[in-house]
């Protein structure tokens, strides 16, 4: 079976100005002032836990353990009243994945983002049906880029041959410890140039993607 495994924020879909309005929500709740949308941005690849210590020490908040537990715990019910309101699918993804299902490709979601909230973006964004294996931050007890989520999403989907596609150096990263051909997206997340993210193939437009996908198993069927 091949498979195509997807990362979710900053690659399927912009969900950032969602997890924008959430963290300012949260800032403006404590009495803190809100932040940019760039530098929100920026915090954004390794989970929530982790984008909320970010912004605590963004925000000179002391960062102790029962705090820290206490703001996320937050954060995640404050995003979970609109996780798809201003998130939108990026251009072409659509497209993609119907072609893709119709070629017999298994499918799935690799992310650090709340396996809850991910499937409200997904049912938000009404690409749930698409995918096979869902595996979000918390499912596991480690995150990417520990391989091991992506190695149980391949399980589940019940595929040896497979493509990570992600827009970050955290996705990279992932895909090198799996040992699997990797697809960045460069107008994701990332704050690296992209020659600098190890990659198997880059792509800007969605339109290209599928051609993309054929090559590298084209290569892997020639081997």
């Amino acid at each position: 079976m091949k498979a195509v495994i997807f990362d979710l924020d900053g690659t399927l879909v912009d969900s950032a100005p969602d997890i924008h309005a959430a963290a300012n929500a949260l800032l403006r709740a404590m009495g803190y002032q809100p932040m940019s949308y760039e530098t929100i941005c920026s915090f954004i690849g390794n989970g929530i836990p982790k984008l909320v210590e970010r912004v605590m020490i963004a925000a000179h908040i002391e960062v102790t353990p029962e705090r820290h537990a206490d703001l996320t715990k937050t954060f995640i019910e404050l995003y979970a009243e609109k996780p798809a309101a201003k998130t939108t699918l990026y251009p072409g993804v659509l497209a993609l994945l119907d072609h893709l299902k119709a070629q017999g490709f298994a499918l799935g979601v690799c992310t650090n983002k709340n396996l809850g909230l991910t499937n409200q973006v997904l049912e938000g964004m009404g690409i749930a049906k698409y995918f096979g294996a869902v595996i979000g931050g918390d499912s596991l007890p480690v995150r990417k880029p520990d391989p091991e989520p992506f190695f149980e999403t391949a399980r589940l989907l019940g595929a040896q041959d497979v493509v990570y596609i992600g827009d970050s150096e955290v996705d990279a990263a992932t895909a090198k410890a799996a040992k699997v051909p990797f697809g960045l997206f460069t107008e994701g997340y990332r704050k690296t140039a992209v020659a600098l993210i190890p990659h198997s193939f880059a792509f800007s437009d969605f339109g290209d993607l599928a051609e993309l996908i054929d090559g590298v198993f084209l290569q892997d069927d020639a081997a």
